[in-house]
């Protein structure tokens, strides 16, 4: 059975997207991240973990928590070697986690971002679905073997493509309006940005590799 886990991070946390997932979070866990946590206080979203140095949250916030709740509190020297949101990330593993929805990751700082998309790479390596998400991008991994991204379900009009790390070679892209064919997927161009879905699904191979699936949406006004 699946377990999702809803980690709050300290970026943009934006209503319409963090109350329905947040509300509607029965089964599993909710776990704040630091600014994060401020966030689930404010609304009143009681989590079952908060982790991080809490460098970025009130003092009277933490000491509520500490206090007067049962919530779990993993609390870290700001000097670590890991970011407080890959923290987040593996302790939803030891959770049992099998879907795991990481929110507040985008907004802010661009190293913050490129940061929690690679940490993308710790669940996926580990079998578990992972993905970051805002009003306007949904960011997940994908492996060798097919991907169907269909456009019922896809997130908005556009995708795009990056390898993680290395060149993906034998790179296929079928039912796109710009499709590929045995194409070298690079990490230095941007031929794979900003595609869409031509027809009912897109269908993506590649025999090794990691690869960014950004499915994203122009900003409501």
């Amino acid at each position: 059975m699946s377990k999702r886990i809803v980690i709050v991070s300290g970026g943009k946390l934006e209503e319409k997207v963090c109350l329905p997932l947040l509300e509607g979070q029965e089964e599993g866990y909710v776990i704040g991240v630091d600014k994060g946590v401020e966030f689930l206080y404010d609304h009143q979203i009681m989590p079952d973990y908060i982790v991080g140095d809490f460098d970025s949250v009130k003092q009277e916030i933490v000491d509520y928590y500490r206090n007067e709740t049962h919530v779990g509190i993993r609390e870290f020297n700001p000097v670590k070697d890991a970011s407080d949101t890959e923290i987040a990330i593996r302790l939803a593993m030891t959770l049992g986690g099998t879907d795991l929805v990481i929110l507040g990751a985008t907004g802010g700082r661009i190293d913050h971002l490129w940061a929690n998309v690679q940490c993308l790479t710790i669940p996926f390596k580990a079998g578990v679905h992972a993905e970051i998400l805002d009003s306007q991008n949904r960011i997940t991994l994908i492996g060798e073997g097919e991907t169907h991204l269909k456009k019922t379900e896809a997130y908005g009009p556009y995708f795009s493509v990056f390898p993680l790390g290395e060149e993906v070679f034998g790179f296929n892209m079928e039912g796109a309006k710009y499709p590929l064919e045995n194409h070298v997927l690079t990490p230095y161009d941007s031929l794979c940005v900003s595609n869409e879905i031509a027809g009912d699904e897109v269908v993506i191979t590649f025999s090794a590799g990691i690869v960014i699936l950004m499915e994203t949406r122009d900003k409501e006004d």
